[in-house]
């Protein structure tokens, strides 16, 4: 980097064609980074110009020249990876030097994508889920829970770690009654569930993802459904755990079967459980917290990662609760 004058620092990108990509169409992902840090940034050929203060400065640059980096590895450059950048820098650490993640990186590849978490309990949970047989993600809607389990369960599959996916959450109305629904079972059920379709068809090619479907190879069923089998060999996913009672949610676990490994997700601050009925996933974080190889994974408003409007109203909600 040279300095062409105190409040003014140049980068310079060899490929022009990866620095069109590197600022986005209508350079709107240069946009995004000059408000995030408070700089201006000029484009001038094949560098770029940077104003402002050195600190804001320094992160802008950062942030550009991990990005270019990812550009040149082949990979693309999204809002959310900017998103990512800003949140976790580079994983350079020793703590981030596992022997699943190739050159370090925490990264769950699946058919259809490369799923890279974007803040450090993300990171932290994306390990657990590969190092433990049985692991919980707690806290609140779109810090990608749900998201991640399901991406490392299609990961494990496709390289024959596990030989099904078995995705799960309780049949229970988010506090409105619905009456009688038509149809038969799976299209009574099938409106519970589509939060976990979702997730699938992200990682997953349609046909095959029907194919697998038809197979048995990967099975989304209500909760009840789980009563009476021993689940082996499989990645077993139950979401919105938080609506489980007490007794489902022992019957969930004891569900366990050899070479097999289960996430438990879910938000205490959504239990949409009838009055009086306590959930399973208090009574779980309670009873289980002390024994080995089952970890518990907590996430905050901060690890929100849908639109930036849903962390402000989740922290709304949060400091609303916490005034006597």
């Amino acid at each position: 980097m040279n300095t062409g004058t105190q409040h003014e620092a140049i980068l310079e990108f060899p490929d022009n064609r990866l620095l069109i990509d590197l600022c986005g169409e209508y350079d709107r992902n240069l946009t995004d980074i000059e408000a995030r840090t408070g700089v201006q940034i000029l484009r001038r050929g094949n560098q770029l110009a940077i104003h402002g203060d050195p600190e804001s400065q320094a992160d802008a640059t950062e942030v550009l020249r991990a990005l270019y980096e990812r550009l040149e590895q082949g990979r693309d450059v999204s809002s959310g990876e900017i998103d990512r950048q800003f949140r976790m820098g580079e994983d350079t650490g020793p703590e981030s030097q596992m022997e699943m993640f190739s050159g370090g990186k925490v990264e769950i590849k699946t058919r259809k994508k490369l799923i890279e978490p974007r803040t450090d309990a993300q990171k932290a949970y994306v390990q657990s889920l590969f190092a433990n047989e049985l692991a919980f993600g707690i806290g609140p809607a779109g810090t990608g829970k749900t998201y991640l389990a399901v991406a490392v369960g299609v990961n494990m599959l496709i390289n024959g770690e596990v030989d099904k996916i078995i995705l799960s959450r309780p049949a229970v109305e988010a506090g409105e009654k619905l009456g009688y629904l038509p149809g038969d079972m799976k299209e009574k059920v099938d409106p519970y569930m589509q939060p976990l379709y979702d997730a699938l068809n992200d990682f997953l090619p349609g046909k095959q993802l029907g194919k697998m479907i038809e197979e048995k190879t990967v099975e989304i069923a209500p909760l009840a459904f789980m009563r009476g089998r021993t689940l082996a060999n499989a990645f077993v996913v139950l979401d919105e755990a938080q609506n489980a009672t007490s007794m489902q949610m022992k019957m969930f676990l004891t569900r366990l079967g050899e070479g097999s490994r289960m996430v438990i997700t879910g938000d205490r601050t959504q239990i949409d459980l009838p009055r009086g009925v306590a959930s399973g996933l208090a009574d779980a974080e309670r009873l289980l917290t002390s024994i080995p190889n089952i970890s518990f994974n907590y996430f905050t408003g901060k690890d929100v990662v849908r639109h930036p409007l849903v962390a402000a109203i989740i922290e709304a909600y949060e400091k609303d609760a916490e005034t006597p």
